[in-house]
């Protein structure tokens, strides 16, 4: 990984750089997710769902279960620039060392967030990895997924987004077009052999980081396994961790 980003409080020195992705039905059981996972991950996400029900008490349980782990705050801001600002400083109180802002909203609004929140590391959603070529065509997007991608991250780190979300599949495009300086963020992985649920462009999580991903985000394979603290392990295992 990059020194310049392990540099940063983002991911734990010595633990896979994994986020869980703690889309739990409940507080309880998102602590429970959070707490098995903790020895083996980096950071812990909580997501739309979970902070619109639950708000700051999801981010607050996320923290007690893992003290260690940085704050990933998956929201993917979307307005316009004015209320993503006021949105962005509205959350500041939660000292996330991650936020989402969705890259099509625009360098101003991008710009509007990394101002508001300047010691997080926004980061700017490309596209959707539930998003296909087809459903790209649909919502008027210009594809491919790869060329579009590769335009909203350069556009997103050019007006201040200190990380970049985009699938497992362009990673490396995104790699080669932004430079070592910018945490790129994959969600869409799963081990060899997972369901691939509602994702539609994934890897596994050993390409994924071959490929230059700094931050892997890895929901299901972990929380809807029987054990979820021997399925981090393995996980963590499987990467050298």
């Amino acid at each position: 990984m990059n020194s310049e980003l392990m540099s940063q409080p983002v991911v734990a020195q010595g633990k896979a750089p994994v986020a869980i992705a703690l889309d739990a039905p409940d507080l309880a059981t998102l602590s429970t997710w959070a707490s098995a996972a903790a020895p083996y991950i980096s950071v812990v996400k909580v997501g739309l769902e979970v902070f619109c029900r639950d708000g700051a008490a999801a981010v607050q349980a996320a923290r007690a279960a893992a003290p260690e782990a940085g704050l990933f705050l998956d929201v993917k801001l979307h307005d316009i620039p004015a209320t993503v600002g006021g949105a962005a400083a509205a959350l500041s109180h939660l000292e996330p060392a991650i936020l989402t802002v969705h890259a099509a909203g625009g360098a101003a609004m991008i710009a509007a967030a990394a101002a508001a929140l300047p010691n997080t590391a926004i980061a700017a959603v490309t596209v959707l990895t539930s998003l296909g070529e087809s459903d790209l065509e649909q919502i008027g997007l210009r594809g491919p997924a790869s060329d579009a991608v590769r335009r909203l991250a350069a556009l997103a780190v050019g007006a201040g987004a200190k990380a970049l979300v985009c699938s497992p599949m362009e990673v490396a495009l995104v790699r080669a077009e932004v430079g070592p300086g910018v945490l790129l963020i994959t969600p869409g992985v799963r081990p060899t052999g997972a369901d691939a649920g509602d994702q539609v462009r994934v890897a596994t999580a050993e390409q994924a980081l071959a490929d230059g991903a700094d931050l892997l985000v890895i929901g299901r394979p972990i929380t809807a396994a029987a054990d979820p603290g021997a399925a981090a392990r393995a996980i963590a295992e499987s990467l050298g961790y």
